[in-house]
């Protein structure tokens, strides 16, 4: 047997070496609620209901107060979350539907948060509403980097919450909710699956992709839920709806509901209660330390299914709803919880959006990003450490509705719409540090500064074939 004499200082290098622990990862939750509008958490100033479970958030985290989300609908929202790109450059740029099921998918070539977060060991999970992809499509999230998928692949059948069946990963598990039962609650299923992923996975790092279905319409929520709200919101706002019989019962059709405005409370109380059981979950599972909540929404409050946000001022202080780029349809209520790391009842007015989630997440975990990501890491404001670089402008498209565009620089937002009609093209300059309402039209005003927002607006985007949206000119039409 031969024997081997190692220096004193190679062995001490060594035990050195083995005693240090290597640096944790973060594990990362972002929970998406569905039209959740900025007003509608009481945290953000809802009146006539609480939520103390994302109030808690608040107040042991930060209120980030000029995010804004990808898009003012579902699907390019989404798409603009998962690749650090804006609307005028992310692969998905509509709600674009594939039959029978699914949207228009994301492509093998987009390198995702998930699959940057595999690159670094995590385990990944997507749980409720995906949109960007149907099943076995390029686009559906197990081909996009999520080890686990439980939920509503396709956003239309996202409209029922007693649907006929959920995927869980490739395999479509059936409900009772044929016929017209109504027994399984899709936002509980999905949320008992988003719990045990944090149990299973809780040795980290992990990530966890949390798109709830709430408060999205239909007006549905479960009877116990219903039961502590009904009555309190009068008068009433009635429904009528797809029901059994329609030709788009459980096919997105929205179901009728009598008691919308009571049901719109019971339904985010619920998604309230899941953000406290997520909050609990990492507390429990002695995990909170060392994970980052974000809560926030991907566009404004809707007015389908009975929706009613005037009554309950959904969109705060601001001017108009989902499918505007007025602040109201895209500046989202938005929450950043990490114990010890981000100051308890911080706020910040950082200007933000969706696609900064990417380069936020690469630096959370010691990654380079690719190029052509459109986002900025706040990952400085989040920890207030460190100089936070700003953006030079945030830009957003939306191709329904005749075409609609708008750049933020500073305090200066340019808004147009019916972009793909000049004769009726409206051209808008709001300065959103006075005027957050965006009620005067400063364009005539200040001719300059909106030919110079104009011309950043015609540079910021790249054309697509598949979403093709074509402005006949960038003209000041006033």
């Amino acid at each position: 047997m031969k024997h081997f004499l190692i220096p004193f200082a190679i062995v001490y290098l060594l035990a050195s070496c083995t005693s240090q622990p290597e640096e944790q990862l973060p594990n990362i939750i972002y929970i998406l609620a569905d039209d959740l509008g900025y007003g509608d958490p009481s945290c953000f100033g809802q009146e006539l209901f609480q939520t103390p479970n994302i109030d808690r958030l608040a107040t042991e985290g930060m209120r980030l107060t000029q995010h804004y989300s990808g898009s003012t609908v579902c699907a390019p929202s989404r798409s603009s979350l998962m690749t650090g790109q804006h609307t005028g450059h992310t692969m998905i740029r509509g709600n674009k539907e594939v039959k029978p099921e699914g949207q228009w998918p994301l492509s093998d070539e987009i390198f995702t948060i998930a699959e940057l977060l595999k690159q670094k060991g995590y385990a990944t999970g997507a749980f409720g509403k995906w949109g960007l992809g149907g099943p076995g499509s390029t686009g559906d999230p197990t081909r996009q980097g999520f080890d686990r998928f439980y939920g509503y692949n396709c956003q239309r059948l996202a409209h029922n919450y007693y649907p006929y069946y959920l995927w869980d990963n490739q395999d479509k598990q059936i409900l009772p909710n044929e016929d017209d039962k109504l027994e399984a609650y899709a936002p509980l299923l999905i949320h008992d699956q988003a719990l045990k992923f944090l149990e299973e996975n809780r040795e980290g790092p992990f990530f966890m992709f949390y798109p709830n279905v709430i408060p999205h319409a239909e007006m549905f929520a479960p009877e116990e839920y219903m039961e502590k709200h009904r009555g309190k919101y009068l008068p009433e706002n009635g429904y009528e709806g797809s029901d059994k019989g329609h030709h788009r019962y459980k096919d997105g059709g929205y179901g009728s509901q009598p008691e919308a405005h009571a049901a719109f409370a019971a339904m985010i109380n619920l998604l309230d209660e899941q953000v406290g059981d997520v909050i609990d979950k990492v507390r429990e599972l002695g995990i909170a330390e060392n994970t980052i909540i974000i809560f926030t929404s991907d566009n404004g409050p809707h007015l389908e299914g009975g929706a009613d946000p005037d009554y309950f001022n959904s969109n705060g202080p601001y001017r108009g709803y989902k499918r505007d780029l007025y602040e109201g349809g895209i500046r989202v209520p938005t929450i950043a919880w990490w114990p010890g790391k981000i100051k308890a009842g911080s706020e910040s007015d950082h200007i933000s959006a969706f696609w900064d989630l990417y380069p936020t997440v690469a630096e959370l975990s010691g990654q380079e990003i690719h190029s052509g990501v459109d986002g900025i890491s706040f990952l400085p404001t989040l920890l207030g450490k460190g100089d936070q670089v700003e953006h030079e402008f945030l830009y957003w498209e939306f191709h329904e509705k005749k075409g609609r565009q708008a750049l933020r620089k500073g305090d200066w937002k340019l808004v147009r719409y019916n972009v793909f009609e000049p004769e009726i093209t409206t051209t808008e300059l709001y300065n959103i540090s006075l005027d957050p309402g965006e009620v005067h039209n400063l364009a005539t005003e200040n001719p300059d500064i909106t030919d110079e927002l104009l011309e950043l607006m015609k540079s910021a985007r790249t054309e697509s074939d598949i979403f093709p949206f074509k402005p006949q000119s960038y003209e000041n039409t006033l």
